[in-house]
């Protein structure tokens, strides 16, 4: 359970590309939610078992590591069933049916306002 300091409005960027990740971090914190960051599942996965307050996770699907961030998504659905999940990518533009239930994708380049307004909507439902 949050402490009375920790946002009940956390996200979790999960991007390779460290200036992509960074510029998408900035604007959530701009837009009042709590960010944190990891550049690959396996420490997305870390992040999330020590950060019990991420609400949504924002995640690539092209990075290297154990598993890519479609991969991730489906896991984070089975694993914490509550948390919300955008998926996104520039290079292959996914299916509903290739995303796990509730998830949502945006490709990229992506406005930030429009994915600021995304994560509230999907925090607030």
């Amino acid at each position: 359970m949050p402490s009375d300091s920790e946002s009940l409005d956390a996200v979790l960027i999960v991007e390779d590309e460290p200036l992509v990740r960074m510029e998408g971090a900035y604007s959530l914190k701009d837009a009042g939610f709590e960010v944190h960051q990891a550049a690959n599942a396996d420490e997305a996965i870390a992040v999330l078992e020590a950060h019990k307050e991420i609400r949504l996770v924002f995640t690539d699907v092209q990075m290297p590591g154990s598993m890519d961030g479609l991969k991730l998504a489906h896991y984070v659905r089975t694993r914490w069933p509550p948390i919300h999940l955008i998926v996104t990518s520039g290079q292959v533009n996914l299916a509903e049916d290739a995303l796990p239930a509730g998830a949502v994708f945006m490709s990229k380049p992506y406005d930030h306002q429009a994915l600021a307004s995304k994560v509230r909507a999907m925090i607030a439902a």
